[in-house]
């Protein structure tokens, strides 16, 4: 199933955006501000976002400009009134992929999410099994050897992330910014007390193995 989540201040299209994407088969989030979506995406891996520009609080080119920082991949739709050039001229300059006009016509609006996801190569399968570890994106869970481990959302998400790009080091600080959020006031220890909590649930693991690389961060390397 493809998430996607919405951030649209007014409730009303709010509702008529979700409604009509989940009855063309997608599983969607909406909410009424970029503040409330910083917490939505620290506990939950979206495909695709389509937001708007004017909100209270934080406008949707901030939010995006934020969005790109740690998620550089992930398909964005802004569906605004601005239909003057250079405020759709900054919109895909802060990292937009598509851009469409109120009002929307939903139709055109659900075969531009479909291109959108076509072009970022998302699956509706959403597993990643490497040798006897297997993780589903829909359940949010993770299975060795068919044992069902006992991981949160967030420490599933963070394995993901990890498993997703093997050998790649990530810091503390990209993994705190991505998973627990800008604003956010925990420190930097939080990420190793998930990663120490995630080595004991893999510790019979025989395909992965999470590495400390010191002074940097860490990484999941491939036995």
């Amino acid at each position: 199933m493809i998430n996607i989540l919405v951030v649209e201040d007014d409730k009303n299209l709010n509702q008529i955006i979700c409604s009509f994407l989940s009855k063309n088969g997608y599983t969607v989030t909406g909410c009424l501000n970029p503040v409330e979506a910083f917490g939505l995406l620290s506990g939950r891996i979206y495909d695709l976002i389509i937001t708007d520009i004017m909100m209270p609080q934080i406008n949707g080119y901030d939010f995006v400009e934020e969005i790109r920082k740690n998620k550089p991949m992930i398909p964005i739709l802004f569906i605004t009134a601005l239909d003057d050039f250079s405020s759709k001229q900054k919109g895909f300059v802060v990292g937009a992929d598509d851009y469409m006009v109120k009002p929307i016509d939903m139709n055109e609006m659900v075969l531009r999410v479909g291109a959108l996801l076509r072009r970022a190569k998302v699956t509706r399968e959403n597993r990643l099994e490497i040798g006897d570890l297997l993780l589903v994106r829909d359940e949010m869970t993770v299975y060795m050897d068919g044992r069902e481990l006992s991981v949160s959302p967030r420490e599933f998400n963070v394995l993901y992330k990890l498993l997703s790009h093997p050998k790649r080091i990530f810091t503390r600080s990209e993994l705190m910014d991505e998973f627990w959020g800008m604003s956010n006031d925990t420190g930097l220890r939080t990420v190793d007390v998930y990663i120490a909590k995630l080595r004991r649930e893999l510790a019979g693991c025989k395909s992965v193995e999470i590495l400390t690389v010191q002074g940097f961060g860490y990484k999941a390397v491939l036995k």
